[in-house]
């Protein structure tokens, strides 16, 4: 689990450097950082380069640690190229979904992997819904379809709150992105695993309720 493929060790570098570029150069973080107003001014790569900056080491390490622990299992079923898909459609997905609901307030930015890593850890949880997965202060594994609704919960939440200064809206595309692109790759998870396809779905549809009834 801990032998990283190449890919894995190429997108971490590229997170490191451009983040390490940031913290160097404000004009470069300013220009290439998640902003509702620079995308809606024609600056698209934004939505991409957004999500390899970030804010301070810390936010960097988290991003990159959750990455380590769970790109290897979408690797082994899928390979590098499509994990490679499902990291940047999450990256993007995490993107538009910010774009969607902040899109009136040019002032709105955002930066980080969260999204693009939170896809991966969704899609990881749809080939490996058996996961028992530890979190501080709680003495007993979680399954990690468990853990992966609350998340999506707790991302709608954030959200409906304004909770902290956290991109909940980008995560939660993330996720989005990566169960959707594992499903297409891989759509006998709709018979094998159907259970864990249902119920990961069930946040995703009350988020897109709320939005449609005025409640987000």
């Amino acid at each position: 689990m801990y032998n990283l493929h190449l890919v894995t060790i190429a997108i971490i570098a590229a997170n490191v450097l451009v983040t390490l570029r940031g913290f160097s150069d404000t004009t470069f973080f300013e220009r290439y950082k998640f902003s509702i107003g620079g995308i809606q001014a024609g600056q698209r790569e934004r939505t991409v380069t957004s999500g390899f900056l970030h804010v301070d080491i810390s936010h960097l390490f988290f991003n990159m640690f959750t990455l380590f622990f769970f790109a290897n299992v979408v690797i082994q079923w899928f390979g590098a190229s499509k994990f490679v898909i499902i990291y940047f459609i999450s990256l993007i997905g995490g993107s538009l979904l910010a774009l969607f609901f902040h899109k009136n307030e040019p002032y709105y930015s955002a930066v980080g992997a969260s999204g693009a890593v939170t896809g991966i850890l969704y899609a990881a949880i749809l080939l490996r819904p058996d996961m028992q997965l530890g979190i501080m202060f709680i003495p007993i594994p979680i399954p990690a379809y468990v853990l992966g609704i609350a998340y999506l919960l707790y991302s709608i939440y954030g959200m409906k709150s304004r909770l902290g200064n956290i991109g909940h809206t980008a995560h939660f595309g993330g996720a989005v992105g990566g169960y959707v692109m594992t499903l297409l790759f891989k759509p006998d998870l709709f018979v094998n695993e159907t259970f864990i396809v249902v119920v990961l779905a069930i946040p995703i549809v009350i988020l897109f309720i709320l939005e449609k009834t005025g409640k987000i």
